[in-house]
Formats: structure tokens, sequence, C-alpha cells
């Protein structure tokens, strides 16, 4: 019996059947969240580059992520979530190692900064098939039905991790070094390799499977709003160490853990919204709270309003991803479900990837603040976005509905 067709179960069972797949999504984003608050740090104070280089240094692992992507989803619907997630795992420690090699040649910053950017390269396409995998790995174990389930808890350990990862890493640094951070990396994707082997695989779903091109353009305006939710995110990850350097405020990574545990607060609580009112009305909800969240980051005159301003985006963030990802892998066959999840997703890395060199442009232009303003501005484009599609939507239901009405009423009479 596949999945699909599993007779319901409890919430609890279905949250047990998820939670030791996106694990692996846990680790994956460990081995991302734990250089994360440093790395802006070390390139620009350290080795010496610009703050657009900064921003660019970390930006590139999106645009890796966002250029495997289609391998991501092609993997998971051919060869299976389980080794696509196993694939990930072996990218992410091979970036590891790469990373451990850039901050051992410190003293030499060109050579430093091109390790580190090719570690930043396997760590985007280790990303990519471990997240990717993870949710496919979970659907296929509680079936179709709790999609919105799987990709929420996914994101749970997405975020989950950086909160962990992002002080764990400032504390490494600080007291061992920054050769630590590589030997972390390599440490936790091995464990993640080791657990698992010993878990289940789920069968391939055959059947219809559309083109990469045609499932990406049936899922662009969703993957456009999350694109547009996604630069309060990217402007936060990226330039939030920066942001309070330059006033003089401690304690920016802890900012990274705030964002994190009101995401995960959300997810908890608030999950089970999008099957209840639809995706594009929690979407709506969630960008409008982003938002505000980002506008009181922007002008947050003292560390405590600026903490509140990410815990506000984070919460608002919380939910964007799912609300809008449930409706886009609706519109396509079983077979194509891992098409439509790379594709989807491929506007989250293109929006992280591009967010890290723009802000820093703005920020050289305007200020690090300015930077929370910029993606305020993005959240409100996709407020309007979501509001476009839910009406769309709801004429295409009422459309559908009267031809399929129509033959019953001639019928009848």
């Amino acid at each position: 019996m596949s999945a699909d067709s599993a007779p319901e179960r409890s919430a609890f069972a279905t949250t047990l059947q998820i939670i030791p797949v996106v694990f692996f999504t846990f680790l994956c984003y460990l081995t991302i969240g734990i250089p994360l608050a440093v790395l802006p740090g070390y390139v620009h104070n350290d080795l010496g580059f610009s703050t657009v280089v900064a921003g660019g240094a970390i930006s590139v692992q999106y645009l890796a992520t966002l250029a495997s992507r289609a391998l991501a989803g092609r993997s998971a619907d051919t060869l299976g979530p389980k080794r696509t997630v196993t694939l990930g795992l072996i990218g992410c420690g091979a970036s590891g190692v790469l990373l451990l090699l850039a901050t051992l040649v410190a003293h030499w910053p060109a050579l430093s900064l091109a390790l580190l950017v090719a570690s930043r390269l396997l760590l985007g396409c280790g990303e990519s098939l471990c997240g990717t995998g993870a949710i496919l790995w979970g659907i296929g174990r509680v079936g179709t039905a709790n999609n919105a389930r799987v990709i929420s808890w996914n994101g749970i350990a997405t975020y989950g991790a950086l909160a962990i990862g992002a002080p764990l890493g400032v504390e490494f640094a600080h007291y061992l070094g920054y050769w630590t951070l590589g030997v972390a990396v390599v440490g936790l994707a091995a464990l993640g390799y080791w657990l698992a082997r010993p878990i289940a695989p789920v069968p391939v779903v055959h059947g219809e499977r559309l083109s990469y091109r045609s499932v990406f353009m049936r899922v662009f305006p969703h993957g456009m709003g999350l694109a547009l939710g996604s630069a309060g995110f990217g402007s936060i990850a990226t330039f939030i160490t920066l942001f309070y350097a330059a006033r003089q405020w401690p304690n920016a990574a802890f900012t990274l853990t705030v964002f994190g545990l009101m995401f995960i607060g959300a997810r908890l609580l608030f999950a089970n919204t999008i099957k209840r009112f639809g995706g594009f009305r929690v979407a709506i909800a969630s960008f409008s709270c982003e938002c505000a969240g980002l506008l009181l980051l922007w002008l947050a005159p003292v560390p405590h309003v600026a903490l509140a301003g990410a815990a506000l985006t984070g919460f608002g963030f919380a939910l964007v991803f799912p609300a809008l990802g449930v409706e886009a892998v609706g519109l396509v066959p079983a077979a194509s479900r891992g098409a439509a999840l790379s594709a989807y997703s491929v506007f989250l890395d293109l929006s992280l990837g591009i967010t890290g060199p723009l802000a820093g442009y703005v920020a050289n232009l305007f200020g690090y603040g300015s930077v929370f303003l910029f993606a305020a501005m993005a959240a409100a484009a996709a407020v309007v976005l979501s509001a476009s599609l839910h009406r769309r939507s709801v004429r295409d239901a009422q459309a559908a509905a009267s031809v399929a009405g129509a033959p019953a009423a001639t019928g009848a009479e």
C-alpha cells in the first residue's frame, strides 16, 4: 500500500514518522548555521574585503543551491529521496573540508576567500539535495494528505538548526578558533550519513512526469511570492552582525536565535491554519507580519527593539514556504512532486543569492539599517501578489464548479 492510500493515522503517529527524516535537514542546516554568523565578519574584518564581497561570499551558497535544484528534483523523483539525502550529506562534508582549509590559510586572503567560496558552493549543492530529499522522504512515509505537516516540520528543522548553529559557531570561533567551524561541519555530515543508513527508503513514484520547464512555469507565481518574502531572512542572516557592529550593540548572533525560535513557535502552533484557511490566506497574513517586523528592525533605536523586530519577522516568515508550497505542489502530478518542490525552492535560493550583494550595495549607499527597509518593501509586494493569486484561485474554483455542475443540471431537466 502506498503512503498516499494509507489509512488516517493520529497526528502524533504521523509526526513520529516525519521527525526521523527531517532530522537530516536539521543536521544539514547545522552545517550551514554554524559558520553563518561568523563568516561575514571573517571575510570583512580578518581577510580585509568589502561588505559587498562579504555578502557575496555568503550568498554564493544560495546561488549554488539554485543551480542544483533541478538536479535535486530529478534525483528525488528517480533515484529516491533517501539516496538524494545521503548524496547531499556527502556534499556538506566536503564543504567542511574546504572551510577548514580556508581558515588555515587566512594569511593568504585571496586563497582563503577562494577556498571559502568553493566551500559555500559545495554546501549549497548539499543543501539542495538534503532539503528536497528529506521532504519527499517524509511525504513518502506519511502520504500527500500531510504535505503541509511535512513541509512545516522540515522548516522547523531548518530554522531550529540555524537558531542553534549561529551562536554555537560564534562560540567555537571565539574560544577555539575559526578552524573548528570546518571540523564541526565534517563531523555533522558524517553523523547524518551514518544515521541514514538503517532507515528504510520509500518507493519511487511512477507515472506521468512533466518536464522541468512545465513544472517551473506552473509554480512560477507562487515562487515569486516566496522570493519576495525571503528577502527579509536573507537580509537578517547576512547583515545582522554588521548592523549590530556598526551600532556597537552586543549579541548579534542572539538575534538569529530569536528569529529561529519564533519561526519554530509559529510552525508548531499555526501549521494547521494552512489546511483550515488555505495557503493564500495564510501567506497574506504572514507577509504582512513579516513586513511589520522588518520595519521595526529598520527603525530600531536600541537592541531590544531590533530583537523584537527580528522576532516578528521570524514569526511572519514561518508559514510562507509551506503556505505557498502546498498550493504549488498541488498543481503537478504525484510523479513530479520532487521537481515541483525543487522548482519552487529555486525562488528561495534566487532571493537569498541576490539579497546578499544587493543588500551590501544598499548598505554602502544608505547604511545597514536601510537593508531592512528594502526587505520590508519586498514583503509588502508579496502581500499584493498573494492577494492576487488568491483571487485568481477563487475565480478558477468557481469556474470549475460551474462547468462541473452544468451537465448535472441538464440531466435533471
